[in-house]
């Protein structure tokens, strides 16, 4: 295919978003199925918002605007995680991570009676970023690992929490730019999280 079939396909996979809210750190790309919140994806920091158009993503941005504001508010929107019982399984365990605190894929894969790798692999297919904080796992020395989505994102989406792909260099990188490993340190901060601690 060429390049100009991707981006045509890309366009239109930008029309299914539901919302698209402004972040510190990136607009969030929210899609719905009109009953539950299906995907949240980090997009370019310039891409243009768009109001909430059923109500569910209406309750996602609130929520998320709360979160914003306090870290501490609680996501009570509806979720449709698709991915295989294990996947869901690591999510939930993901899910169970209490705020400021970090897990190490191998103590979420311990919970889950698996191996690291497998946990960031479902870290990697998280398609609803943020309310499923994968962003709360970290690698064994604290390291904050990237991982891209095994599944590539969609374009212009950054998918963001796994398995350490990259090292932690673009740590000191600016959120703004859509760093993933700057937004996972950003949200952490955010969250009370303290390094090296």
């Amino acid at each position: 295919m060429n390049d100009k079939g991707r981006g045509m396909r890309g366009e239109g996979r930008a029309l299914e978003y539901a919302a698209k809210v402004k972040a510190p750190f990136a607009v969030l790309g929210i899609r719905t199925n009109g009953v539950a919140v299906t995907g949240v994806e980090y997009l370019p920091g310039d891409a243009p918002l768009q109001a909430p158009r059923d109500a569910v993503a209406a309750l996602a941005v609130a929520e998320i605007k709360r979160y914003l504001d306090d870290p501490a508010a609680l996501f009570k929107v509806p979720l449709a995680p698709q991915g295989t019982a294990f996947q869901r399984g690591v999510w939930d365990a993901i899910r169970a991570v209490p705020l400021s605190e970090s897990r190490t894929y191998g103590e979420i894969a311990r919970s889950v009676h698996s191996a690291a790798r497998a946990v960031g692999q479902a870290c990697g297919a998280n398609r609803i970023a943020l309310i499923i904080p994968c962003h709360r796992v970290v690698g064994s020395r604290g390291a904050l690992g990237g991982f891209m989505g095994a599944a590539g994102p969609p374009q212009g989406a950054r998918p963001l929490g796994g398995a350490a792909r990259s090292d932690v260099r673009g740590e000191h990188s600016s959120a703004d730019d859509g760093n993933p490993l700057a937004i996972k340190r950003w949200l952490l901060t955010h969250e009370g999280y303290r390094f090296g601690a």
